[in-house]
């Protein structure tokens, strides 16, 4: 049944295909702009089919997605298509007038779009984090093969050189085909081996990325040395100090503007995906600007990319929309383009495919034996340099756009070009099985496994979702207190904060203060993967005037939770204050209800914290737990955790349906765990035949503590309700307290 229905797929495809190419060779007799349009959107067409058709093909093979895209382009192109029907092929596919300008202007945007994402992938934190390692074997897995393709580039034959006079250049570019190493390849198989978060995993990866920033600034400065057509010492020292100063420009005040453009226009904008816009108008400006120091375009569409790529905010919408629209639009055009554009005819004749294989030895032999040698300088293993030297052998959609960018600029000749992109196909095709069996033969240590555990628990947090914070506050103790623990919060994970004022009277600079000042004095949250200064952003929102209206009016998309602390926290008739619930109804995020009283009301913002937490097995419990060790660990204040178990649950174990101290205890356990995956010492305590309000208030007073964090559910109703305890709690307690409830981010 299967294969009929394959067949079935295949047969419809076909008629597809003939039904084109008739349509197709029955335009070639209209010389209209009518006829025009219409080839290069049937062109567009058969590339997205193609490309999306092979690239699920090689997946399901083991394969990146992005080789069956490419071998798309070489079906389509003079090896396939051309051999079977030269005349539809040209027609559709030529090799110069207006039809192939359109296709030209369309892969151009689409090499700039792709190295967008390249950046965005980049996580420049992996690679500080291992350093050594990481620039010990790329430096070597660079150097080695580099020197090996350019001495190739100064001995191959002149009948292969695009200029005989600028061999230097094509030896450039050789060497730098031989060395680069594709990043977005190497993750997918690391990621799909599950050893992204491995050591090994990260010391791949973390290679490839500083391989891959290398490879373009040469790329960039070899672009340059083609452009002036000759050796130019002083134009070549001032675009490497050109370059070096936009690099540096880039990764200090850059980030700060990327970040400011990204967080505007997301806030001001009410049109549909106004930050793609923005990210793509910066991308462009970074691209003219490293065209006018002249370099590569390219240079500049990448660093645009690190940079939006470490934007605190927005990355999943950036992800579903921008991402989503590259991957599906311009990388199976790019990469079918690139595979148009190789003849693999030539490969036919002897002395080239002598050649190309010699391309093919020299770039495998010379990445592994350079990147095992740079990671046993590192202090890596044996099994561990044998599985970065396979890892990073890989060139895939790395390597096209270099080759491209060498055709394009005559720097390669069309028999070199070729040959790169097959000798990519080939080392991309082998790098995933070798991989895998290299990877297959690595234990994992016990250090190792504890910081899996840890990263494990922070992927299931829900604070893995939240990119910033919205603060509303008043003046009050309450609202002292509520920015200091937001500070706390999103200090230790760099997150940026909003300040939205309630009540009457802006915002008093103390309290912007208190934030930054509890973000500075943190320490920074062990489960992180970035090692990012503390140092925060806060915003400061002059909304309207009724809170409801003030809270919604600050929140934009990134805002995941709300921290509220104003000065009447209780209604007159129980409950919570009209103000308090005014402020939660305008925000449908996580909530954080602050109440400041006794020490902490004295001192909102200076008092050591002491902080109380009450558990259950409820996952309203675990967010609470989680707030509260993350506050602890912030603070370096101490912990406990409390355990009630209620009259009706004893009163049930008595009758044999519960086994309350087996339980019990197996619930502060995995509490003490998860406070050592926070680095967090907590003690434990257990209370019996009490109401929980009770317990909870007198173990407060026992154990002085001067903070309660409780984690809580909303109760459905117009009323802002978390049920009896916790309004048992907000009206008898004396102590500190926050409120932390769970919400759709």
């Amino acid at each position: 049944m299967a294969s009929r229905q394959s067949f079935g797929r295949f047969a419809f495809c076909f008629a597809a295909w003939s039904v084109f190419q008739w349509s197709s060779a029955q335009a070639a007799a209209r010389d209209t702009r009518e006829s025009s349009e219409a080839l290069f959107i049937g062109a567009i067409v058969l590339l997205l089919v193609f490309g999306r058709v092979l690239g699920e093909l090689a997946q399901r093979l083991g394969q990146p997605a992005v080789m069956g895209q490419l071998i798309a382009g070489v079906v389509l192109g003079p090896s396939v298509f051309g051999n079977i029907w030269p005349h539809a092929q040209h027609l559709i596919f030529p090799p110069d007038g207006p039809q192939k300008t359109m296709l030209s202007a369309v892969a151009q945007l689409g090499v700039l779009l792709l190295l967008l994402l390249a950046g965005m992938e980049t996580d420049l934190g992996v690679a500080k984090k291992i350093r050594r390692a990481a620039a010990s074997a790329s430096l070597a897995g660079i150097a080695v093969p580099f020197a090996f393709g350019f001495a190739l580039g100064e001995f191959i034959p002149d009948a292969m050189l695009p200029r005989a006079d600028q061999r230097l250049v094509t030896a450039l570019f050789l060497g730098t085909a031989m060395s680069i190493s594709s990043v977005k390849i190497v993750a997918i198989v690391v990621r799909e081996m599950n050893f992204l978060r491995r050591d090994i995993g990260q010391v791949i990866v973390a290679s490839a990325i500083i391989d891959d920033t290398i490879g373009w600034i040469i790329i960039a400065l070899t672009v340059s040395l083609a452009r002036h057509g000759s050796v130019d010492a002083y134009s070549l020292l001032t675009t490497v100090a050109a370059t070096a100063a936009f690099l540096f420009a880039s990764l200090t005040v850059g980030r700060r503007l990327i970040f400011l453009l990204i967080r505007w226009t997301n806030d001001n904008f009410v049109s549909e995906m106004p930050v793609i816009t923005a990210i793509v108008v910066a991308m462009g400006c970074m691209a003219l600007i490293t065209d006018w120091i002249g370099v590569s375009t390219v240079l500049g569409a990448f660093v645009a990319g690190l940079l939006v790529g470490q934007s605190p905010i927005l990355s999943r919408h950036i992800d579903d929309e921008l991402r989503g629209l590259i991957t599906a639009l311009f990388m199976p055009i790019f990469f079918g383009l690139s595979g148009l554009s190789a003849d693999l005819r030539i490969l036919g004749q002897p002395e080239l495919l002598l050649t190309w294989g010699l391309i093919v030895l020299i770039a495998s032999v010379g990445k592994f034996s350079g990147a095992f040698l740079g990671g046993w300088v590192g202090g890596l293993t044996t099994r561990q340099c044998l599985a970065l030297a396979t890892g990073m052998n890989a060139r895939g959609s790395t390597e096209i756009i270099v080759a491209t960018i060498g055709l394009s600029t005559g720097a390669l000749s069309q028999s070199l070009y070729t040959m790169i992109v097959a000798m990519a196909v080939v080392t991309t095709m082998a790098m995933p099985p070798t991989l895998r069996w290299a990877l297959g033969r690595l234990p994992i240590g016990e250090e190792e496994r504890q910081r899996l555990e840890r990263e494990s628990a922070e992927a299931s947090s829900f604070f893995s979702g939240l990119e910033r914070l919205l603060v509303a506050v008043d003046l009050s103790a309450s609202g002292k207190l509520g920015a200091r623990l937001a500070g706390l919060l999103a200090g230790a994970r760099g997150m940026p904060v909003t300040l939205v004022r309630l009540g009457d009277g802006a915002v008093e600079g103390g309290h912007e203060a208190a934030v930054v000042d509890a973000a500075q004095g943190s320490v920074p949250d062990p489960l992180r993967d970035a090692e990012s200064s503390p140092a925060i952003d806060v915003t400061i929102h002059e909304p309207a005037a009724a809170p409801e209206e003030a809270v919604k009016s600050a929140a934009r998309p990134g805002h995941g939770l709300l921290v509220v602390g104003v000065a009447k926290s209780t209604g007159a008739e129980g409950g919570f204050h009209e103000q308090v619930a005014n402020a939660a109804r305008g925000f449908e995020g996580h909530l954080a209800i602050v109440a400041a009283r006794g020490v902490l009301r004295a001192d909102a913002a200076a008092a050591p914290l002491d902080i109380l937490v009450p558990v259950t097995g409820a996952e309203a419990s675990r967010r609470g737990a989680e707030v509260a060790l993350r506050l602890a660990r912030a603070a370096g204040a101490p912990v406990t955790a409390l355990f009630v178990a209620s009259p009706t649950a004893t009163s049930a174990t008595r009758r044999g349906s519960l086994q309350p101290k087996e339980d019990n205890a197996a619930l502060l356990r995995e509490i003490v765990r998860l406070g050592e995956q926070y680095g967090v010492a907590i003690k434990t305590a257990m209370r019996v035949n009490i109401a929980p309000a009770d317990a909870i208030l007198r173990q407060a007073r026992l154990g002085d503590h001067n903070l309660i964090v409780m984690g809580v559910s909303r109760r459905p109703g117009a009323a802002l309700s978390f049920g009896d305890v916790a309004s048992a709690v907000l009206e008898s307690a004396d102590r500190s307290l926050v409120f932390v409830s769970g919400g759709s981010v």
